[in-house]
């Protein structure tokens, strides 16, 4: 059983258990899920070779009643429909360039079991209705491996180590040991408070080619993708000034080398 029909059925457990009281003739939860992955299947747009983007913003809009019947639960409601969109396009190949959010609105005129989806797509921190996240906190180097000093004056101390760093917000963060991951969760080296980032989005291997140092990135089964200079990768290795896209976040990877 797939993730889809795994949630489908969960959704009908609960219409049968907790929103048993909810819902008789109304909206229900499960013919919202179905008409939001059919907008983003009738949306979706090649944009170039391996790349299909759909959008990444949804409203459903509800008559008074329905509205009012789903107000209670409307949080986990869409929260659980958003994440049901992010594992469609993941079976399906899309891409998203923010955050996937979903929302209900109401519309009056609209009777009782019927409701209208909108969709569009909002493009990097326009997706998030909130003050930008914070730069992200590098963790802790590997052991052994030796700490650059403090960065106040962050790019210049990064490129004293003569290390491969990346620019994120004009902070730089050196990839100081053979592997750093990067992501939302606390357990990756570089932490990214970005709703569209993965637990563990993607990672960069550092080795080590004669004179030069080369460095590898590698998506770790993201939800929404990394991407390169505009395409989205799976693995590739990094050239100087390389534009990587995670989530909302940009990053230029620099070769510390002078």
């Amino acid at each position: 059983m797939g993730v889809l029909d795994r949630f489908e059925k969960g959704i009908e457990r609960a219409v049968n258990g907790t929103f048993a009281k909810v819902f008789r003739s109304e909206v229900q939860p499960v013919e919202i899920a179905s008409a939001l992955r059919k907008a983003a299947d009738e949306k979706a747009a090649v944009i170039g070779r391996g790349r299909t983007l759909v959008p990444n913003t949804y409203v459903v809009e509800l008559g008074a009643t329905d509205h009012d019947r789903l107000h209670d639960m409307a949080d986990a409601l869409t929260e659980e429909l958003a994440a049901n969109l992010r594992a469609h396009a993941e079976q399906q190949g899309y891409a998203f360039v923010g955050p996937v959010t979903v929302a209900i609105e109401e519309r009056p005129e609209l009777d009782t079991g019927v409701f209208n989806v909108r969709s569009q797509t909002v493009r990097g921190r326009q997706a998030e209705h909130r003050p930008a996240a914070p730069p992200p906190i590098p963790r802790d180097p590997d052991p052994g491996i030796p700490t650059p000093p403090p960065r106040r004056a962050a790019a210049p101390s990064a490129q004293s180590t003569g290390r491969p760093w990346l620019d994120i917000d004009g902070h730089a963060y050196p990839l100081v040991g053979a592997t750093t991951v990067i992501g939302r969760g606390e357990e990756a080296d570089v932490v990214l408070d970005d709703p569209g980032v993965s637990r563990r989005h993607a990672e960069i291997r550092v080795t080590t080619d004669g004179p030069h140092l080369t460095a590898t990135l590698r998506d770790l089964g993201s939800t929404n993708g990394t991407f390169v200079d505009g395409e989205r990768v799976r693995a590739t290795d990094l050239g100087e000034h390389a534009a990587i896209t995670i989530g909302r976040t940009r990053a230029v990877y620099r070769s510390g080398e002078r």
